[in-house]
């Protein structure tokens, strides 16, 4: 499985995490889908996105908002993509559309089968079990506005992520917290940092944090 997570950042913070995108997708002239989170102002998020990956000489881009109504050739030019990119934005709101539109068992599909999937912030979460590092903690999340009860999302890895981190006090409590009651893994990135995993091989790309049974580590 090759999947890329980005936390966030400009174009310069990311190179690394780009560079590795690129040796993952391997081929020339690839098809590259772009999923927004939203339809709102995803032409300008688009046409962003085009002309910061055509600086690598990738010129074939599909747009793919989905809570607007698509047509099954449109959906099977996607799912035939080198690669998918889930965008960020509300993650809640993302969630919920790609649920209503069937969409998450097809592209895990994608994923298992060698597709490589990327995510920005809130695709990145939507990435592993369950989106609830949107919701968490209380004074950093996404708000929920859809009213999404079911968090569970395409469950690619056996960690959280968390976009966006900044390195403090505030964050160890809550997080140390929650791993100790959860018995889970949350892998926490700044901007410009990131995970990387190829063929099931894991890499951290810039300075992570992970937090385990109620203690935390420094990556990199």
């Amino acid at each position: 499985m090759n999947l890329v997570f980005y936390s966030g950042g400009d174009e310069k913070e990311n190179q690394n995490l780009d560079r590795a995108f690129l040796e993952l997708l391997g081929k020339k002239n690839p098809v590259v889908t772009f999923i927004p989170s939203s339809s709102y102002l995803s032409e300008q998020e688009f046409k962003s996105f085009v002309r910061h990956y055509s600086k690598y000489k990738i010129t074939r881009f599909i747009h793919f908002p989905i809570d607007v109504p698509f047509d099954q050739t449109l959906f099977n030019e996607v799912m035939r993509s080198d690669a998918i990119h889930l965008a960020g934005g509300n993650t809640f709101y993302f969630l919920n559309n790609l649920r209503k539109t069937k969409l998450l068992p097809k592209l895990k599909l994608f994923a298992e089968k060698g597709g490589l999937l990327t995510g920005l912030s809130a695709g990145a979460i939507i990435m592993t079990e369950n989106i609830e590092m949107a919701g968490y903690p209380e004074f950093d999340r996404d708000e929920n506005v859809v009213n999404v009860t079911n968090l569970a999302a395409l469950n690619l890895v056996d960690f959280l992520f968390f976009p966006h981190f900044r390195n403090s006090a505030r964050y160890d409590v809550v997080f140390n917290k929650y791993t100790r009651k959860t018995n889970k893994i949350i892998y926490a990135c700044p901007d410009g940092a990131g995970i990387v995993i190829r063929d099931n091989e894991i890499r951290f790309v810039g300075k992570c944090y992970a937090f385990s049974s109620g203690h935390k580590f420094i990556i990199n």
